[in-house]
């Protein structure tokens, strides 16, 4: 089998799942991790012949994807704020909203620290999930102590490899954040991309994703949507220091409640801020 030949199959056995664009990419994705092939190399050497060890791991991965197995799954790895994670089926795999949320988080801590470089400064990342969040602000916040808590062992054991592959120091805690009322700690800065899908929003959700992705990650209650949001208000009253940042992403749905319940709890300087598709997607605030 050549590589034109084996697109061709991946169209044929696909087509009625994807669009032909998403088609192209997960051929191209795979011909790369498998074969270290480039775009440009698929493209000038379309008569390539495929080993038959290859051809049975094509054929394994057109079976997944009809399955709807997310691609990054099936590699194993993604990209985030230009930085390689691991993923697997025990994490979310990072979203493009979430890329933003750490740029905001830069931007405000490049303005709360101009003239104070050599100060260190404490994050802690509840529900880290693959760590995306704690270890892309560890690469790019210097002199950063970083804490990231997740109640999944297997979700952190996923973090640790991925701040190994990112050469970054994070102390991880396994707890559950509804469970967990004190740590002998104070931060600067807590951030959290709890779960905030409510179950009445199953509907709107891909397949790939409902069938595959960790539903303890993603989906709350009707009922206590923003329990999550309630209790790590209540912990960061006591964990964050003097003019303390707190930043959440959230459900595009509930902007307007999450902001009437930080705003209930007395934080102060809430900023509410869209997402590239015009979606109400994070907060900030900070404690006086």
């Amino acid at each position: 089998m050549t590589i034109k030949e084996l697109k061709r199959t991946f169209h044929q056995e696909l087509h009625s799942i994807y669009p032909k664009k998403e088609i192209d990419s997960f051929s191209n994705l795979l011909l790369e991790d498998r074969m270290l092939l480039k775009r440009i190399d698929i493209a000038l050497n379309p008569n390539l012949e495929i080993s038959s060890s290859d051809k049975d791991y094509f054929s394994n991965t057109i079976e997944e994807l009809k399955r709807e197995v997310p691609i990054q799954y099936i590699i194993g790895h993604t990209e985030f704020y230009g930085l390689k994670f691991y993923v697997n089926k025990n994490v979310l795999i990072p979203r493009p909203e979430t890329e933003e949320l750490i740029t905001w988080i830069l931007d405000k801590t490049k303005k709360n620290r101009e003239n104070k470089n050599d100060e260190s400064i404490k994050i802690l990342d509840i529900g880290t999930g693959s760590g995306c969040i704690a270890i892309a602000l560890a690469k790019n916040i210097s002199n950063s102590k970083i804490w990231a808590l997740d109640i999944s062992n297997e979700a952190l054991n996923t973090a640790k490899k991925n701040a190994e592959l990112n050469h970054v120091n994070i102390q991880f805690l396994e707890k559950d954040i509804l469970e967990t009322e004190s740590l002998p700690l104070k931060f600067d800065i807590i951030v959290s991309n709890p779960p905030y899908v409510r179950e009445l929003e199953k509907k709107e959700i891909k397949n790939n994703v409902l069938n595959h992705e960790p539903h303890m990650a993603l989906f709350v209650k009707d009922k206590d949507p923003l329990l999550y949001y309630d209790k790590i208000l209540d912990f960061a009253k006591e964990h964050l220091n003097q003019k303390g940042q707190l930043f959440f992403e959230i459900n595009q749905y509930l902007g307007t409640k999450t902001l009437e319940l930080i705003t209930q709890n007395n934080f102060q300087n809430i900023e509410l801020q869209k997402d590239v598709f015009g979606n109400d997607r994070m907060i900030r605030s900070t404690l006086n």
